[in-house]
């Protein structure tokens, strides 16, 4: 008799395509193969302890992705042909999009490049394989974002030269080095900053306000995107938390490791995702949720049941939450005002929002807003009302580990400047935070390589030494369209005009 193949289920058929991949080596000491998986100090017992709970093949990841591509093209094509730029609610919106296709998409290529080389440095095959996955997932955000986003550079302006400006930018340097900083790390320390700080733990921050920003504004190309991305982004908060728990549960040294880890990526991700409080407050023409709602839920609530479940590892919630949690008042006023007087150094337009928007932002933020942060608004009006539009023409000094200007202020002292400085073998640097001057003080040979703009403009190595140059020639920002104030830009004009309106109805197009 001729006997069938048995049919295998997915569980076997799964081992079979990653597990049994593997080999030991014979001629070749593991320590070489792998030199990168032991010198953080993290000790693994038992690879094979790693579990896959979407256990996806790879035959099956091609087939589901490539149906999942042929849908969300389909729909960019409805998109362009039907002149969907034209339904968004506000030019004002295409700002954001100018903030994430120059500061968001650039991640997405990095998170791919740094999966890659952190794949290769496990000796477990479980790890190798969700790593190639991940990578083969970021890439492919990365392209279906700048696709999505390449219709509206042919009517709007600042879109034109993303990955450029994201390496040498001086707002876009906060975003790089946060990713520059995790690719120079180990394999460990890579996998605890990305997928679990970050993908597990803060991603929601980052996605569903600019997601669910998009469809309340009318941007269907960008809401199809993220659609797109949702079951990818499932797979990789899922491989956030199963990273943390095997490294925990592999041997008690590594507790104070990860302790560390998690102290340090919560701090420096809650300072990266201050961009997306002012896009969620200012950016957005119909607003969503405040960015003080969004912490609560995002985090105080989902964060805190998180680390309430990772007690019995012996981790404890990250250092300085209390800080972060008071900043939810104040973080994206601070910013908003900060680009405001900066932004002939921007690819994105900022403005003075209007009546309705303050009054949104008064019912939001009723302890703060009108106290310390709608008179500066009404004087600033004031100001550009009578010709006096403030651009601050100097250079700020810059966090030596975020990267940010030291703009914030300090825990309940809201009029008074956070500001650290320490000196390191006869140098001193500034800090934004404790948060930050703590991070500098574990690593400070690591961070006193940073490449700091405001110090590299004054060195004269961004293609000259004044603003003007610098941001025509070295930031590739075409000055008097991508850059200044939104009222009177060819924005705004190209928008009023295709609403068929006058620019003498600017201020109703603001409201």
């Amino acid at each position: 008799m001729v006997s069938k193949n048995k049919k295998l289920n997915l569980k076997d058929k799964y081992q079979y395509l990653t597990r049994d991949m593997a080999w030991e080596p014979t001629y070749q000491d593991k320590k070489d193969i792998f030199p990168e998986e032991d010198f953080e100090g993290i000790k693994i017992t038992d690879w094979s302890q790693w579990e896959d709970p979407f256990r996806l093949t790879m035959d099956a990841y091609w087939k589901y992705q490539a149906e999942k591509e042929k849908k969300l093209y389909a729909i960019f094509d409805a998109f362009a042909q039907n002149n969907g730029h034209q339904n968004i609610s506000d030019a004002r919106y295409v700002n954001a999009l100018k903030l994430f296709i120059s500061g968001i998409s650039p991640l997405e290529h990095a998170a791919f490049q740094g999966y890659s080389k952190v794949g290769r440095q496990f000796s477990g095959a479980g790890a190798r394989v969700a790593c190639q996955m991940q990578a083969i997932d970021e890439l492919r955000h990365s392209q279906t974002q700048q696709h999505a986003m390449s219709h509206y550079n042919k009517h709007f302006n600042g879109l034109h030269d993303g990955p450029h400006m994201h390496d040498r930018v001086w707002y876009l340097s906060v975003p790089k080095s946060f990713f520059d900083d995790a690719r120079s790390a180990g394999p460990f320390e890579f996998l605890t900053a990305i997928s679990f700080s970050f993908e597990y733990v803060l991603t929601n921050l980052l996605f569903v306000p600019f997601m669910s920003g998009a469809a309340y504004n009318g941007d269907m190309a960008t809401v199809t995107f993220g659609f797109s991305a949702q079951s990818d982004e499932a797979r990789h908060m899922t491989l956030g938390l199963e990273v943390i728990k095997f490294i925990l549960e592999q041997h008690e040294d590594n507790v104070p490791i990860v302790q560390r880890w998690i102290d340090k990526w919560f701090w420096r991700g809650f300072r990266l995702l201050s961009l997306v409080s002012m896009m969620m407050d200012y950016m957005l023409p119909n607003k969503v949720m405040s960015w003080s709602e969004a912490w609560e839920v995002y985090y105080e609530q989902n964060g805190g049941a998180l680390f309430k479940d990772l007690e019995r590892y012996g981790i404890r919630p990250p250092k300085y939450q209390d800080v972060a949690n008071d900043a939810k008042h104040h973080l994206s006023h601070q910013l908003w005002t900060t680009f405001y007087q900066y932004c002939q150094a921007t690819n994105f337009h900022t403005w003075i929002p209007e009546k309705e928007e303050m009054d949104w932002m008064s019912e939001k933020y009723p302890d703060t807003f009108d106290k310390y942060y709608r008179p500066r608004y009404e004087y600033l009006a004031k100001e550009a009302a009578a010709g006096r539009r403030f651009y601050n023409n100097t250079l700020p000094q810059l966090c030596q580990v975020c990267q940010i200007p030291t703009i914030f202020t300090e825990k309940d002292a809201p009029t008074m400047l956070s500001h650290r400085q320490i000196e390191h073998e006869g140098e001193r640097y500034h800090f934004c935070s404790d948060g930050c001057c703590d991070i500098f003080k574990h690593e400070p040979e690591k961070y006193i390589q940073a490449w700091l703009p405001v110090h590299q403009i004054y060195q004269g190595n961004c293609e000259g030494g004044d603003l003007e140059t610098v941001v025509q020639k070295y930031y590739h920002i075409n000055i008097g369209e991508d850059n200044f104030d939104y009222v009177g830009s060819p924005d705004q004009k190209h928008w009023l005009s295709i609403k068929g309106r006058k620019p003498a109805d600017k201020n109703q197009d603001a409201a």
